[in-house]
């Protein structure tokens, strides 16, 4: 009798490893390709991440590339998805022109696509766009710079002030200088700025891949070509963290940061940890906070709402046309993070923890 029950509690146990093993699969809605541009940025990574957990949390399998800026790669892991027969591709292009091709083999297999953060231009096989307010980003930088200034350089009119542009592959960049520009534009008309290298447009200071390097390299250009007369930068008006962190590094290698040459304003974006504690140091001014838990969070419910069939609401589809398109998208809110709020904005709110600052 004691073997029997044995037995039963033996089968018993089996039977309901399973039915939860069944539970498990069941609850598999299928594979999610994300395609993220690159690891050399720590905004990429935690946006891939980020997304690759909220949908996970929601019962996907996550077949998560980085490309490290290489098109090729991309367009080669992106391929790989599609071939695989994922329900869904969220892309964050290196270039969004390069696209087309692949995207027309998603679409022919059924696949939406999502492109994330980054604009995927010249298809018309981009379903919807996630992304924040970009033309608000430039608006904020620009603001702030110009705040900086009154508070650093309040008797220093004409303000010297040098633009740098985001890469010209990405459709972001635009939005960004374009938002800056409707800013300081007319303060340069007015002649309370001056870019005193000349170099204006999104031809001239774009920066090709986001580097840094670039960035440095083009600063130590135009202080050698423009300020050994003796004058000052007052501004700098940077679209992005890597690149403040490259002209930080040009302006500190010719005295800048001592009590003769003061820091510029420079501005930001992306809030990263060694940018924010440049704040805290005084050598960048500003930076801007895009919450990219909060992009990937929508992103992964729209994901979820499309692959389910059903019809995402409260899309804005009037400002992104890719040139085929105008794709339908979601538009978060960035905010702007001075030394004044840093704390509240980016680690009271566990974006970025208190010894990373350290």
């Amino acid at each position: 009798m004691k073997i029997i029950k044995t037995l039963a509690t033996v089968l018993a146990v089996g039977a309901m490893a399973l039915t939860s093993a069944t539970a498990v699969f069941a609850q598999d809605k299928g594979q999610i390709g994300i395609a993220m541009p690159t690891q050399s940025s720590l905004r990429w990574i935690s946006d891939g991440n980020e997304l690759k957990a909220a949908l996970e949390a929601k019962g996907y399998t996550v077949d998560l590339q980085f490309a490290e800026d290489d098109i090729p790669n991309q367009l080669a892991q992106i391929e790989n998805m599609v071939t695989k027969g994922v329900k869904a591709l969220v892309v964050a292009s290196i270039d969004g022109t390069t696209l087309s091709a692949v995207l027309q083999q998603a679409a022919d297999a059924g696949i939406k696509v999502v492109a994330y953060d980054r604009l995927i231009r010249e298809s018309g096989n981009v379903d919807y766009y996630t992304t924040f307010d970009n033309f608000q980003v430039g608006v904020l930088q620009a603001n702030s710079l110009v705040k900086g200034l009154n508070e650093r350089f309040p008797d220093g009119k004409p303000w010297n002030v040098e633009l740098f542009g985001g890469s010209p592959d990405d459709n972001n960049a635009f939005f960004f200088y374009d938002g800056a520009m409707s800013v300081l534009q007319p303060m340069i008309d007015a002649g309370d700025i001056v870019v005193k290298s000349g170099q204006q447009g999104m031809e001239t200071v774009g920066t090709l891949r986001w580097d840094g390097a670039v960035a440095q390299a083009r600063m130590d250009n135009i202080l050698s070509a423009n300020y050994s007369d003796g004058s000052t930068v007052q501004g700098v008006l940077a679209p992005y963290d890597g690149l403040s962190r490259g002209i930080i590094s040009s302006l500190r290698g010719v005295g800048y940061g001592s009590a003769d040459l003061p820091w510029p304003v420079i501005t930001g974006q992306d809030a990263e940890a060694p940018s924010v504690k440049a704040i805290i140091a005084g050598e960048q001014y500003s930076t801007v906070y895009k919450d990219t838990r909060e992009l990937a969070k929508v992103t992964a419910d729209l994901v979820d709402t499309v692959v389910s069939g059903a019809m995402p609401e409260g899309l804005d589809t009037t400002t992104y046309d890719n040139g085929v398109k105008v794709v339908p998208s979601i538009l978060l809110t960035p905010h702007d993070v001075d030394l004044a709020n840093y704390q509240a904005l980016v680690v009271d709110s566990g974006y970025i923890k208190p010894e990373d600052l350290q």
